[in-house]
């Protein structure tokens, strides 16, 4: 599906949601909801047949006019179901009034005074709008011209008329019963012409049917297809005229229409019953007057699903104009003055509302016989487009979506099929259609429906339109938009992301909420693939190698919460959750990485205060590392030749970073830094852990630092020294840190105070003591 289509059916919902409380705008029949996704899928229809390169397949161009097909029939129904109509007068108050009330003007109050009548001459003229494009036979030059030549041949030779030919040229020359014919190409013709003429009577076009007999030079076929126009005499029937009380042009010639089409009914059935027509002729004459006892003749024409159902339609609509009719005795031109002598007494309004159930119940049941009907051409009976619109048809668009809903909980419908991106797609705007005019849809199935949408709107990477679906899921709009956000994963950046939250905004999504579910759906999917916390310490040196994508995803989940002031209180919770993990992995560069990437504003933030307290000991901590890292720095910058200036400077420089370094690190470990408290929870064992694993590191690099400067700076032996002091200091339990990994880090510590107390001893003596007293 084109990807244009996708953003156009959602400015279209953009709109019309904007619109919703102007009921008239959504109803609109040329701006409204249904007309312009209709003329969006004719577009995109137009668009693929004009462009040789288009990649839109035969059958997705079919699934396309089916949608299109939908929405129209959709405009033609709604509107009138959501509108309250306007007081009509009763065709027996028309009689009683003016008993020479034209055919017409009955038909059209008989029609008004039936709901479900006035529906069903809509969907006729729907399904003449929507029918195939009417065929057009070869022009001819005459009347019959190969017969007629071949007669008159005949008669001007003296040889006779050639047997089994017609003799005579009139329209019945055929339907003698004497078996002859016309000649093989007027027959041709003939069969040509009366198959085109059906096709332009199942497409609604009487006036273009007429011309065409015109110009077949068959006027009396053009007078049979008039005859099936209801008798009109506006004169005489009491009809509103023009505004400046002068009647229509059509009013001065008098009356139009069929006064006697009761008796042209009549013809037209005996006709089409007739086996001695051929069956072209018989199909048509069925078409112009479709009644049960042509139906068979009708439907053997009948190749489409469409066909099937303009041929009922057709039938119930007549039929019960004519039951009607009768009722009311056919009034004065189908009756005569008989009926104005014996006028029938009019039914008691029970009576005619039981009546109009009885025949909506055989109408429905006649209708629902179309839902296993067999055809021979295009989409079967069931196709999903079929059943939406017999659906629609018969007013159940509830057990229609819990129906395809259905359908799409249970796999009956393929993702990967050409016409499941269309049909998911028309069922998520019908369902946002009729609950924005109003009309009840059942909330379950309509959650089924839009999620199976946002599924293909992510599978065709349409991001900037989730939102819009994703908040018309009312109380989950926030948990599935989450879920979109989330499934991102790393191909977002943070630009994409922030954009996304905007959108969430734009449609009234609660950002704050969104921003908080997408983080904690990310953490906890991060946390699913990492490995857990447990098992010996790392080396935090060895686990300096580039970051997973798993670990990547777990460091950008904290992006969420840092777009706004109102999510900053979760962001500082997620962020000390995130780097407790690292640190306890060892991942020392990517805790660094986060703590970079965290607003200022989070250390403002003082409660909950273990919370405040433990990220604040997170950014000493990481305080401390970068002084160490510039210890490391400075001292790779001492060259063999440097003047004395320079190497001043450079000691200076030196020293000082030393200092700071040494200072930090004293502070920290005489601090309460990462203590957990005593319940025993994750979060006191993630920090136990943290301590174990930092304490030791911290202390052995100081340590080391102090050793390797002690030539240029000699003091800083004796600094080392008492580093052991403190650690070895009960008061801030220290010593307890460096009893794990089998005691292996307080071997380290040990042997590395053991060669700063023998570089003591390098200046002379046996008293290992002496370099503290005396430095």
């Amino acid at each position: 599906m084109s990807e244009s289509l996708y953003s156009s059916c959602a400015d279209v919902l953009s709109v019309c949601q904007a619109a919703k409380d102007d009921l008239a705008a959504i109803l609109d029949p040329n701006m409204g909801f249904a007309p312009r996704l209709r003329q969006l899928c004719r577009d995109r229809i137009t668009e693929a047949e004009n462009s040789a390169s288009s990649d839109v397949s035969q059958e997705e161009l079919d699934i396309l006019r089916m949608e299109a097909n939908t929405w129209g029939l959709l405009q033609a129904i709604i509107p009138a179901r959501k509108t309250e109509p306007e007081p009509r007068v009763h065709p027996r108050t028309l009689l009683a009034t003016n008993p020479y009330t034209p055919t017409s003007t009955l038909a059209q109050a008989i029609m008004d005074s039936s709901v479900l009548l006035t529906e069903l001459v809509v969907v006729r003229e729907w399904l003449h709008e929507t029918a195939p494009q009417p065929q057009h036979p070869e022009a001819t030059t005459g009347y019959w011209k190969f017969t007629k030549h071949n007669v008159m041949q005949g008669l001007r030779t003296g040889s006779g008329i050639r047997k089994g030919l017609v003799k005579e040229l009139d329209p019945d020359a055929m339907n003698r019963g004497d078996g002859r014919s016309l000649a093989a190409d007027d027959a041709g013709s003939e069969k040509s012409l009366a198959q085109a003429l059906y096709s332009f009577v199942r497409a609604g076009r009487l006036d273009e049917a007429v011309e065409l007999c015109r110009k077949a030079h068959q006027p009396w076929r053009a007078a049979s297809i008039r005859g099936s126009l209801l008798f009109q005499w506006r004169a005489i029937a009491n009809e509103q005229r023009n505004d400046d009380g002068i009647d229509d042009a059509d009013d001065a010639e008098g009356w139009q229409g069929n006064p006697r089409r009761k008796l042209w009914k009549s013809t037209c059935a005996r006709a089409a019953l007739n086996p001695n027509l051929p069956d072209p002729e018989r199909i048509l004459y069925a078409a112009l007057a479709p009644c049960p006892q042509t139906f068979s003749i009708l439907k053997s024409a009948c190749r489409t699903w469409e066909d099937n159902l303009w041929a009922q339609i057709s039938i119930l609509c007549e039929e019960k104009q004519t039951a009607e009719m009768i009722k009311l005795g056919g009034g004065f031109w189908d009756g005569g003055l008989a009926v104005l002598e014996n006028m029938p007494s009019p039914p008691s309004q029970e009576e005619d509302v039981a009546e109009e159930e009885e025949w909506e119940k055989e109408a429905t049941s006649t209708l629902e016989t179309l839902g296993s009907v067999h055809v021979e051409d295009g989409p079967t009976a069931d196709h999903a487009f079929h059943v939406s619109q017999l659906a629609i048809i018969l007013d159940r668009t509830s057990s229609l979506l819990e129906t395809f809903a259905a359908g799409l909980k249970n796999g009956n419908f393929d993702p990967e099929s050409s016409e499941y991106p269309t049909m998911t797609r028309f069922f998520a705007h019908l369902c946002l259609y009729l609950r924005m005019i109003d009309i009840t849809i059942p909330p379950l199935a309509t959650q089924v429906i839009l999620e199976a949408y946002l599924q293909v709107l992510e599978a065709a990477g349409q991001r900037e339109l989730i939102a819009m679906y994703a908040g018309a899921l009312g109380d989950n709009a926030v948990e599935r938009y989450a879920m979109f956000l989330t499934s991102l994963e790393l191909t977002a950046d943070i630009n994409e992301r922030r954009l996304a939250l905007t959108r969430a905004r734009e449609h009234g999504l609660d950002v704050h909420r969104v921003a908080v579910v997408t983080a904690e759906r990310t953490i906890d999917r991060a946390f699913e693939l990492l490995p857990q916390m447990k098992g010996p310490l790392p080396s935090v040196i060895t686990l300096q190698a580039t970051p997973s994508d798993i670990e990547l995803l777990l460091l950008r989940s904290i992006e969420w919460t840092t777009f706004e002031d109102g999510t900053h209180d979760t962001a500082l919770e997620q962020a000390t959750v995130i780097l407790r993990y690292f640190l306890g992995a060892g991942r020392v560069s990517l805790a660094k990485n986060l703590m970079e990437v965290l607003p200022r504003e989070l250390a403002s933030i003082d409660q909950p205060e273990e919370r405040a307290t433990e990220y604040l000991h997170y950014r000493q901590f990481f305080t401390i590392w970068d002084s160490l890292d510039r210890v490391v720095e400075c001292q790779s910058l001492e060259v063999s030749i440097m003047n004395r200036d320079t190497r001043a400077a450079w000691l200076s420089d030196y020293k000082g970073l030393m200092d700071q370094a040494y200072d930090a690190v004293v502070k920290l470990l005489t601090s309460d830094w990462m203590m957990p408290d005593e319940t025993g929870d994750r979060r006191s064992r993630e920090l136990t852990r943290v301590r174990q694993i930092y304490v030791p590191e911290l202390v052995l690099r100081l340590h080391v630092m102090l050793y390797a400067s002690r030539e240029h700076v000699p003091e800083n032996l004796k600094r080392a020294l008492e580093l052991a002091n403190i650690v070895a200091d009960s008061r801030y339990k220290l010593y307890d840190d460096f009893l794990h990994l089998d005691g292996r880090r307080l071997g380290e510590y040990l042997d590395a105070v053991r060669r700063a107390t023998i570089a003591g001893l390098e200046g002379g003596g046996s008293d290992p003591f002496k370099i503290i007293i005396t430095l």
